[in-house]
């Protein structure tokens, strides 16, 4: 039995997201790399910009030295950075040097930008071949191609033989917003509907059993695609489009749950809608994995007024990278920061977000 003056002298364990050291899970998209950004970079570096964490800053280039999201008459760029560190550096239907190239434009499509210029920064391991290295950089050409941008700056350095994993990549991007266009996380509103551009899934269990050397009858192949044609042709159907977020780390329930928190709303899905392939559902019941946690590379989500959802949905399966979207729920007053599964035997049941790391190293 516990006197109350041994209770005087307890004290609460230290919360389980309170680690010392970095952890896999740090970097899995869901909530350890919520808390990682929260109690170390915002704590420091938070601004407004920084802080609204969208998918890119978006900023105001004018003369008169507004605040980075002063609302202007002058020009706005969408600026965003991403890292690379997957592994296997090649795998179907991509490798890490397209995925860079995708991974940093669709972060600026989604925020309804125009991609244009590009860098990236090469960290080689020591014995790195030299061949593969041309490889990737020969398929990162080739996505810069397909979707219309140019890397126009750079950086290598090489690390120590067995200190860096082959290659890592980090890239950032440049676009240009269009005047008047606002889409952000915080803009979602009960009624509208939520639609994903296609199949989930796809590419983190391409990633897995690439890596585990599991088979199918139908061969896994990652979705990574730039996305950037696809928002322009839906933006320009659909200016109305709230937000739009490409669900990779972490997947479809990070995203949810990181919209519900931001626009301080619920989120009811319906599992019958939510479209996943075969492949990637027998592969992940082989694994013990939910799709709705596995990363997505050329797939996005977009909030949408009810009235405007069926004309939008109908150009986006017209689109060869929304041949496959679907209504997948709505945005509800109820649970406000919670996201709710309409189950497919009629129940329901809380998705959360990503509590550690399912597949490291994925992208």
């Amino acid at each position: 039995m516990t006197h109350v003056a041994d209770v005087d002298q307890m004290t609460c364990p230290t919360p389980r997201s309170q680690y010392e050291r970095v952890l896999l899970g740090h970097g899995s998209g869901g909530k350890l790399s919520a808390d990682l950004i929260q109690r170390v970079f915002l704590a420091e570096l938070g601004n407004e910009v920084l802080s609204s964490l969208e998918d890119s800053a978006t900023l105001s280039l004018d003369s008169q030295n507004n605040p980075p999201n002063h609302q202007s008459s002058g020009p706005r760029i969408a600026f965003t950075t991403d890292s690379f560190v997957v592994k296997p550096l090649f795998f179907p239907g991509g490798d890490i040097g397209k995925l860079a190239v995708h991974g940093t434009v669709n972060d600026l499509a989604v925020a309804g930008a125009t991609p244009l210029y590009l860098s990236a920064a090469f960290i080689l391991e020591e014995g790195f071949a030299i061949e593969s290295l041309q490889r990737i950089v020969v398929s990162m050409r080739q996505a810069c191609d397909e979707a219309g941008v140019t890397l126009v700056t750079g950086d290598t350095k090489v690390v120590d033989r067995g200190k860096g994993d082959e290659v890592f990549i980090t890239t950032t991007g440049i676009g240009l917003h269009a005047a008047n266009r606002e889409l952000s996380i915080r803009n979602a509103r009960p009624g509208d509907q939520i639609i994903v551009s296609g199949t989930i899934g796809d590419h983190g269990m391409t990633i897995m059993s690439t890596r585990e050397g599991i088979e199918f009858e139908t061969a896994l192949r990652s979705d990574s695609a730039p996305l950037n044609d696809l928002t322009r042709a839906m933006l320009d159907a659909c200016p109305s489009i709230r937000v739009m977020r490409d669900p990779t780390r972490g997947g479809v329930s990070s995203t949810l749950n990181e919209l519900a928190a931001a626009s301080k709303v619920g989120i009811l899905l319906d599992e019958a809608s939510i479209p996943v392939r075969a492949e990637v559902h027998s592969a992940c019941e082989m694994l013990g994995l939910d799709p709705m946690y596995v990363a997505n590379e050329g797939k996005l989500i977009a909030v949408v007024p009810e009235q405007h959802c069926q004309s939008l949905l109908t150009v986006m399966k017209q689109h060869p990278r929304g041949r496959d979207a679907a209504v997948i729920g709505n945005v509800v007053a109820d649970h406000a920061g919670m996201v709710v599964m309409r189950s497919l035997i009629g129940g329901q049941r809380v998705v959360t977000m990503l509590a550690g790391e399912q597949l490291p190293r994925i992208c």
